[in-house]
């Protein structure tokens, strides 16, 4: 078992930024895989940005650039640094850890970008 617990969220105006956090229960480097989602009203939940232990990253076209995804083993930690925000980054962002195949999802935290 796995549990994820995000903060950072907020209210933000356009071309601001905010960094989310999500600490694991257990040691990040046990899981295989880890990232961030967002959801907005009446759209289903999108991959935002993806980390492996390895430490390769992938995103999203929509954020390529300016949004940066990254770990802490230390601290156990995954980040989200957004930056350059824009209206449609708003959603509330869940963090998602894979281990042994198995997923596991944080509460969420809500982004609320104002234009």
């Amino acid at each position: 078992q796995v549990q994820l617990v995000e903060s950072g969220g907020g209210l933000v105006q356009a071309g601001g930024s905010l960094r989310l956090s999500c600490t694991a229960s257990s040691r990040i480097f046990s899981i295989d895989t880890m990232g961030w989602y967002r959801q907005t009203p009446g759209k289903q939940r999108e991959l935002v940005a993806v980390i492996t232990t390895g430490g390769s990253t992938d995103y999203t076209d929509s954020v390529n650039g300016r949004f940066t995804i990254s770990t802490d083993n230390a601290k156990d930690t995954l980040y989200l640094q957004m930056n350059s925000l824009k209206s449609e980054d708003t959603g509330v962002y869940y963090c998602y850890a894979k281990r042994w195949g198995v997923g596991y999802w944080g509460q969420g935290t809500q982004v609320t970008v104002s234009s």
